[in-house]
Order: structure tokens, then sequence, then C-alpha cells
């Protein structure tokens, strides 16, 4: 038997650290929402970039929407401030084509409105107890609030890849690092562990409860696949072969003439991408980026591997075999620092793989955590005990084989929503979003 999740709750006991935490996730998300959408004029705040996402403006005012609907009033029991444009704003209403068409608020006024929100949410916090509901409890609506913020600016962080144009945004680029010169592969042991979480209380519905996996021995990447390596497979005719292809990805990549990642371009003997309006060579050393589930899975196939399962890509960043019991992140219990990870769009792009051997998992596997999304072989299916909470449109409308699973978070995702439990989903067609991967095999292969 495995150990008993152990894993804390929280550090932080009493209401007035709960209140400075929920605090300062808001703040962050706040500070990182005013960067996203005051770094480009109107135009490009209210114009469509991309038929896959929202106009900009569409973003910030949701953003506050949802804070109003969620704090101010199921939370704090107030009056609504802006009825008239729940509609507008219900993300299941509107599909994203749809948007630019609605009467949404212009940029000032969104600004106000969520700067509004924001000051009677600020009010409302500082006489919270963090007592007597699950909503309410250990401030779990303050971070569902400011995970949801960050989520969004994630996806305008999107908006800014996709959309033409002068560089808008500006950031370091990470450390450089020592080459990596670890094994490419490590064996996970087989047998059973911890999966999900019942007590990390900010974790969504879809990461609970916690429940025991039992998983064969297999060999797992010990840095996610590089550019140099995925340009091998595009050299050796990947995307011209059928037999590496999933037969849906095959005529998916052949009726949209999908031939390389998304924003790649072949300048005579090299690759270049564009990369927030930059156009420049494609850097060998960092993990792929922007390449889809059938991508990922042709290239696995192409190298005589596989894309690992959810499961075990959960057991390789939380597994400690001293101790017996699933931690919350691959380094340990300790919340993300800089050393651990690239999160939080502190860069605007992924590391060299092999950096940050502080956040390797106690296998050795490194950047389990931040850089890219991580393309998994599972579909989007619940846990078992599952319970819809809040609300069924998180998570339970996307179960299903539709959907395939990203774990560990990208350099765009913020600490507050990314932990060794977090699930994401998205369309195995989908390649705007900051995904990569990683490949596995069996222990037998």
């Amino acid at each position: 038997m495995t150990a008993p999740e152990t894993e804390p709750t929280t550090t932080e006991t009493d209401t007035e650290a709960l209140r400075n935490r929920a605090l300062a996730s808001l703040t962050t998300a706040r500070d990182r929402t005013t960067l996203l959408t005051s770094c480009v004029d109107g135009p490009d705040l209210t114009a469509q970039h991309s038929p896959l996402m929202s106009p900009l403006v569409w973003d910030l005012a949701h953003i506050g929407n949802q804070e109003e609907l969620w704090l101010l009033r199921t939370v704090g029991g107030r009056e609504a401030m802006r009825p008239e444009i729940d509609g507008l704003y219900d993300a299941f209403e509107h599909p994203r084509a749809e948007r630019p068409k609605l009467p949404l608020l212009p940029p000032d006024e969104a600004r106000r409105y969520a700067a509004e929100v924001r000051g009677r949410v600020t009010d409302l916090l500082e006489g919270a107890d963090f007592h007597g509901t699950r909503l309410t409890e250990a401030g779990f609506a303050f971070g569902m609030i400011a995970q949801h913020e960050q989520q969004h600016d994630e996806t305008m962080l999107i908006t800014h890849q996709l959309r033409k144009g002068p560089q808008a945004l500006t950031a370091p680029d990470p450390e450089p690092a020592p080459p990596f010169t670890g094994p490419a592969e490590v064996l996970v042991p087989g047998g059973p562990f911890t999966m999900g979480t019942s007590g990390e209380p900010w974790a969504l519905d879809n990461e609970r409860p916690a429940h025991p996996r039992e998983v064969e021995p297999f060999w797992m990447d010990t840095t996610p696949v590089t550019n140099a390596a995925y340009q091998a497979f595009i050299e050796d005719g990947g995307y011209d072969t059928e037999r590496w292809w999933a037969p849906a990805g095959w005529a998916h990549i052949r009726q949209h003439a999908v031939s390389a990642p998304l924003f790649w371009q072949r300048d005579g003997g090299q690759w270049l991408r564009r990369r927030f309006g930059i156009t420049e060579p494609v850097p060998p050393d960092e993990p792929v980026l922007h390449v889809c589930w059938y991508e990922a899975d042709a290239y696995a196939r192409w190298a005589g591997r596989r894309l690992p399962t959810e499961t075990e890509w959960e057991k390789a960043a939380r597994f400690d075999p001293a101790s017996g019991r699933s931690r919350r992140y691959p380094w340990g219990d300790a919340d993300p620092a800089p050393e651990h990870a690239n999160l939080g769009q502190r860069h605007l792009g992924p590391a060299p793989a092999g950096s940050y051997p502080a956040g390797e998992s106690p296998h050795g596997i490194r950047q389990l955590i931040g850089d890219v999304w991580e393309w998994t072989a599972s579909d989007f299916l619940p846990y078992p005990g599952f319970r819809a909470f809040p609300y069924k449109e998180y998570s339970e409308v996307f179960f299903g084989p539709e959907y395939k699973v990203l774990r560990g978070g990208s350099f765009a995702v913020d600490p507050v929503a990314c932990r060794g439990t977090f699930r994401n989903w998205d369309y195995p067609i989908r390649r705007q979003i900051f995904c990569g991967f990683r490949t596995a095999r069996s222990e037998a292969v």
C-alpha cells in the first residue's frame, strides 16, 4: 500500500495569513492583466487576432465579471453591479469566433469596471473569515478567481503570440544553463502511488480526490523533446510518412498542409520562428513548442517510443520513493521559486532542456513543471469519486475522448495555477497553446 496522502493543506493556519495570500495572488494576477492589456493600443485590444481567441478587451471584462459573480455576489451577497453584461461575458453563451460582434465594453470602460470590482473585493477580503462553506474554506473562492485570472492571462499571452505586428512585450531570456549531461531517460519503478489531491486547499475539482493508482515500470525522458530532436523528425520525412500518424492526425496535417511546428518557417538551410513579433533562428536546445497532440504522438512513434499516460506523468512528477508519498511538486512541498521552474511569464519562452536542476524529481527528471505544457496519451476523464464544484462547466462538460490532457504548466503559467496535480486539456489539433512534450516507453520495450 502507498502511504496516505500527507501533503499539507496549507502552512497558513491563521486568517490574516490566508487574507494576505489571497490578496497577493489577486494582485499578482491583476498586475499581469494590466501589463498584457496596456502594451498595445485600442485597435489591438478590440481586434480578433485569431478566430481561436477572444479580443483582448473581452478577456479583460470577463475577468472582472467572473470576479464580481463569484466574490461579490456569491461570497459577499452583494447586489449585481452590471447585470446587463453577464450574458456578454458568459464563455458558454458566445463562442470565441462570435465575440467581436458583441456590444462589448470599450477598453477604458472595461478597465474601470474591472478596477471597481477589485476595489470592492479588496474591501470584502478585509472582513473575510474563510470558514463556513466549502466555497469560503481556506479562501478557496479567492484562490479560484486568482487562478481564473491567471489562466486568462495565459490566454491573452497566446493572443499576443498570434497577433501580427511589431513586438509589444519584452522580458529577459532565461539564464544560460550548462549543457545537460545526464542520461536521456530514467526508469520510474512500478507500483502504487497516490494520484490527485484531497488536501490542497486551492486545487480545482478535476484534481480531486486523492486516490490510489498502480503503475507498471516505465522509462521517461529526463527532459522535454528539443527543437533539434524535432528537426531530425522533420528532416527524416516525418510529416510525409503516414505510418507515424494516427489516422485523424494524418488527415488533419494533409488537409491543413502542416509540415512543421506552428510559427516555424524555412529560410534556406535553417529554420526560423516568430516569437512575440520577433523572427529569429530556432534555438536547438530549447524544448519544442507549438506542436499539437498528433505531432507529439507521431514524433514518439518515429522515435520508437510513446507519449506517457497522465498517470505515469504524475507518478514521475510527484512520487518520492524514499518516503513512499506523493509530494506537491517534483522538488518537494515548497511553493515554486525561481530556481525550481520557469513560471509566471518571467521569460517569454522556455529555458534550454536540462535547466533548473533544483526542480528535478527524485528520479532526476527535469522541467516537469514550467517551460512547456506536456501532452500526455490520456483522454480528459474524471477521477474516481469526482464531484463537480463549484459548477459543472469548469470540468465536467469537457470530460471525454475529444480532449487530451496536458500536464506541468509552461513559462506562461503562474505558480498559483500550477501544481503537481494540476490538469489542463485541449483538442488534439491545438497548437497555439504553449505546448510541447516528452516521451516514454514501457520497461520491456
